[in-house]
């Protein structure tokens, strides 16, 4: 049996964007796990979603690697950003939009402000 923390590793090194979360992009299983990946979704960003329900080895070890106790968790690039509190103030103080210009990951700058405009 691998190691859960080599698993997240590689995972986290293989993707440029990664959203460890409560089900799937296209079913999310709770509220904060939806909410970003809506806005990971509204805003064109490609990333890989990893379903923590789907083995406790995953649901815990994602929390103990990041030394994070709630899920979503947000990696960009190889950086834990954070959870739903956090990615929902970036992105409508536009320090998310920062942050994926400067790892150079692509979004739709409009989808952004758009949520920023709904949301002010």
């Amino acid at each position: 049996m691998t190691d859960i923390r080599t698993d997240i590793q590689e995972l986290i090194d293989s993707n440029d964007v990664v959203l460890f979360m409560k089900g799937t992009k296209e079913v999310p299983q709770c509220g904060f796990s939806s909410r970003v990946a809506g806005v990971l979704n509204y805003m064109g960003v490609a990333y890989r979603d990893v379903n923590v329900l789907s083995s406790d080895d995953m649901r815990q070890g994602i929390k103990d690697f990041s030394d994070w106790p709630t899920v979503p968790q947000l990696y960009v690039k190889g950086e834990f950003v954070g959870g739903c509190d956090i990615v929902t103030e970036m992105t409508l103080s536009g320090e998310l939009d920062q942050l994926l210009d400067r790892t150079g990951v692509a979004y739709d700058k409009q989808a952004a402000e758009k949520i920023r405009e709904a949301n002010s």
